[in-house]
């Protein structure tokens, strides 16, 4: 049974004639006869009565309601693709890292819905793992996370680099790794930590990191937002690693301190260099395709580098 046939069944029935039909359709009259003969010996049933007027048979009007809503939605259908094409759909769903949320990101949201008012744009904060698992899943379009080349290297994913950014220690302005300007690993590891749930691509950076040099994280506390580790950190006992972009309302906060970590190896701990996080932004070679969501992959190509580097520049 093919798609032409119904349509040519259909079209007899509205013109009550094969003659009329094949003009509609844009065939000739014998094609439709065959195509209608295709479709009657592959029902078993004759369709219509052979006379001056083609008149629907007992099966035929069985049939009738149920071809016309198969080839209504297979219009519908194509006209949806054809709008999806056209970059006519209703919305764009992307998944991102916390720490872009807040900082640069904005001016990109800020940009698209002025670009693309008709599409509603829809922003889900969420840490990398599970960015990536609703991406794949189909739930979202796009997402800005930090790379994960296990989760990334599908043939059907397109991943672009937009920046390296070191990850500092955040502590109160009182503790005792603020009185150095580079903390070294081996006085870091003394002290107690909060960090991301798992799941997040920082907490396995960072856990990583400790199991390279043999050392052990003291995981004190878990969270999942940049305002909930400011509040523990300014209590004065725990710290945190967290990356550059995650910090910037801190190194507002007067009660707290950002601090580099050491770049060298005095300490005598194996690997124990300074640390950074890669970020990616992720989707799929179909999306790519899309107007609104190649118009936002490449705003963000645009402006989130940008800001990157004249943040680096002022300061």
């Amino acid at each position: 049974m093919r798609l032409e046939q119904l349509q040519a069944f259909l079209a007899i029935a509205q013109t009550g004639s094969f003659q009329q039909a094949a003009r509609t359709c844009g065939i000739t009259q014998s094609t439709i006869s065959r195509q209608i003969q295709a479709l009657e010996a592959d029902l078993g049933t004759e369709l219509f009565h052979r006379t001056s007027h083609a008149k629907l048979t007992l099966g035929g009007e069985l049939l009738l309601p149920r071809i016309r809503k198969i080839c209504q939605e297979w219009q519908t259908a194509k006209e949806e693709l054809a709008d999806l094409i056209a970059g006519k759909q209703p919305e764009l769903c992307i998944a991102v890292i916390h720490s872009l949320c807040g900082s640069y990101l904005p001016p990109v949201l800020q940009k698209f819905c002025h670009d693309y008012p008709d599409v509603q744009l829809r922003v889900t904060s969420l840490g990398s793992d599970r960015a990536l698992k609703v991406l794949k899943d189909g739930l979202v379009d796009l997402a800005i996370v930090m790379n994960n080349r296990f989760l990334t290297t599908s043939r059907e994913m397109v991943v672009e680099v937009l920046y390296d950014e070191p990850i500092e220690v955040l502590t109160a302005a009182n503790h005792p790794l603020a009185q150095y300007e580079f903390v070294p690993w081996s006085e870091l590891i003394r002290y107690p930590q909060v960090v991301f749930k798992d799941g997040y691509g920082m907490q396995r950076l960072i856990q990583d990191r400790f199991e390279r040099m043999e050392a052990t994280l003291q995981s004190a506390l878990e969270v999942n937002t940049l305002d909930a580790f400011r509040g523990v950190v300014r209590q004065g006992e725990l710290i945190a690693l967290l990356p550059q972009s995650a910090l910037l309302e801190a190194r507002l906060d007067p009660t707290l301190a950002i601090r580099s970590l050491a770049s060298n190896n005095t300490s005598g701990l194996a690997d124990a260099s300074s640390l950074t996080r890669r970020v990616v932004m992720v989707t799929t070679q179909d999306r790519l395709q899309i107007p609104p969501i190649k118009h936002f992959w490449q705003l963000v190509r645009e402006n989130i580098p940008l800001q990157i580097d004249q943040q680096r520049s002022a300061s």
